[in-house]
C-alpha cells in the first residue's frame, strides 16, 4: 500500500496520578479545579499514539496529531512530535474550551479540522479521556466523517484500502475488518507510548507548530454547545470500622481474617 497519512487526536488533561487532595470541588461553581497539577497528554491518546509511530515505522507516510483547547499546553503536547509525530495541529480558540464543552461538540470542531487536513487514511484516538472518560467523541468523530469507526482496538494492522483490529472479549478476541479511512480508537492493551530519547526532545521543541482558530475551521458560537451539570456536591462522608484480627501466629491470623470475610460475604 502507498504510505499513509494517519492523524492522532490527543488531548492534554490533568495528570491521573496527581493526589486527590490537589483537586478543589467548587460546588457553587459547578466545577471541579486542579490545583498545582501540571498537565499530561491524556494516557490512552498515548497509546493511540505508540500505535500510529509503529504503522509509520513499517509502512513510512506521516503522523498528524491534533490537539483542541481554549488555550494549548504547547510544551506538553509537543511530546508527541519527540516520538515520532511528523505534524502537531492545535486547535485553539475561545471557544474551544474542552473541559466545558459537550462531547458531540468536542467531536464537531476535530472532525472539521481533519476535513481541513485533506486525505488521510486513518484517524486514531483513545478510547476515553482519563478526566471526564465518557469515551464518545472517538466514534462521534466517525459519524460525523461517514467513515467506519471501531472501538478499543488492541492491535491495529493496515493492508490495502483496510484495517484490521483486534480487541479483547470476555472470552478470548475478536477481529473486525473495515476499509479505509476508518476512525479507530485504541485501548490500553496496545502498549504504552515509547521514551522519546534526549535529541529527540530538543528536536520537537524547536520544531514549529500549526494553529488553527475557529473562524479557519467555520465553527461558530451558535455550533458549539456547553456542558450542562445541574448539580456538583462532595460525597457523603463513608463511616468505616476497624476491627482487629487476633491470633498466636500469623497463619491463624490469616485464617482468622478469612473466615471474618467469608461471615461478612466479601468472599
Amino acid at each position: 500500500m502507498e504510505a499513509p497519512t494517519i492523524i492522532v487526536c490527543i488531548k492534554a488533561i490533568p495528570d491521573p496520578e496527581g493526589p486527590r487532595s490537589a483537586f478543589e470541588l467548587r460546588c457553587e461553581e459547578k466545577k471541579v479545579v486542579p490545583v498545582g497539577i501540571p498537565p499530561v497528554i491524556n494516557p490512552y491518546d498515548e497509546n493511540a499514539l505508540e500505535v500510529a509511530v509503529t504503522l509509520k515505522e513499517h509502512w513510512g507516510g506521516k503522523v498528524i496529531a491534533v490537539n483542541m483547547s481554549e488555550k494549548a499546553s504547547t510544551p506538553v503536547l509537543k511530546k508527541a512530535l519527540s516520538v515520532g509525530a511528523d505534524e502537531l495541529i492545535l486547535l485553539e480558540d475561545p471557544l474551544f474550551k474542552a473541559s466545558d464543552l459537550t462531547s458531540a461538540s468536542t467531536a464537531t470542531i476535530l472532525a472539521a479540522a481533519i476535513q481541513k487536513i485533506g486525505e488521510y487514511d486513518l484517524v486514531l484516538t483513545g478510547r476515553h479521556a482519563a478526566d471526564w472518560d465518557s469515551g464518545q467523541v472517538g466514534l462521534l468523530i466517525a459519524e460525523i466523517l461517514h467513515i467506519p469507526g471501531i472501538n478499543l482496538a488492541q492491535k491495529v494492522v493496515l493492508r490495502d484500502n483496510a484495517v484490521t483490529v483486534e480487541r479483547l472479549k470476555r472470552q478470548g478476541y475478536e477481529v473486525l475488518v473495515a476499509s479505509t479511512p476508518a476512525l479507530i480508537t485504541v485501548s490500553s492493551e496496545a502498549g504504552d507510548l515509547r521514551l522519546p530519547t534526549l535529541k529527540a526532545i530538543q528536536g520537537a521543541r524547536k520544531k514549529p507548530v500549526t494553529v488553527w482558530r475557529a473562524a479557519d475551521l467555520e465553527i461558530e458560537e451558535a455550533s458549539v454547545r456547553m456542558r450542562n451539570i445541574v448539580l456538583l456536591r462532595p460525597p457523603s462522608a463513608a463511616k468505616r470500622n476497624c476491627a482487629f484480627i487476633d491470633g498466636d501466629s500469623a497463619y491463624e491470623k490469616g485464617e482468622n481474617l478469612a473466615l471474618k470475610l467469608r461471615a461478612d460475604r466479601v468472599i
